[in-house]
């Protein structure tokens, strides 16, 4: 989850909303990511999107079965649905989301038993730092648009 955050605080550091997401497999790091929705313009590119894009394409294969994500917030439908669908290993993820958190807070997609895959997921792995992160982004982003009205 460290290495998440690095990629969380290197998405804020381009005005990006602050989340980051690492893929491992087998024990390594196989692909890093964070979020590019503001850099790309395309609402689809959240870290955990980018995450399996790359990583479906570094293994050759959009099945990520024997892999683990590391997601700083908790996933979205979009995000949870995609990693339904990439037959992701596990999830972790670190702060709960209660706008769109779809791995247990608003709804728990990952656990419903109508899909043919459900992952186990693991929320609020390093939960004060990885809320942090997008604390300390948001206030900053207030900040700005008081100073700039």
């Amino acid at each position: 989850m460290k290495k998440a955050l690095r990629q969380a605080e290197k998405a804020a550091g381009i005005n990006e909303v602050p989340v980051g997401a690492v893929i491992v497999c087998g024990g390594k790091i196989l692909v890093r990511s964070h979020n590019l929705k503001e850099k790309k313009g395309n609402a689809l590119l959240h870290a955990e999107m980018v995450a399996i894009a790359k990583a479906s394409k570094k293994i050759g294969d959009w099945r990520l079965n024997d892999c683990e994500i590391y997601v700083t917030l908790e996933p979205c439908p979009m995000c949870a649905g995609a990693l339904i669908n990439a037959r992701i290993g596990k999830i972790y993820f670190g702060a709960y989301d209660q706008k769109w958190g779809c791995c247990g807070t608003l709804y728990n997609l990952t656990a419903d038993e109508r899909f043919n895959h459900r992952p186990p997921v693991v929320g609020g792995v390093l939960e004060e730092d990885c809320r942090g992160v997008l604390q300390d982004y948001f206030r900053k982003k207030r900040a700005e648009n008081r100073v700039n009205k």
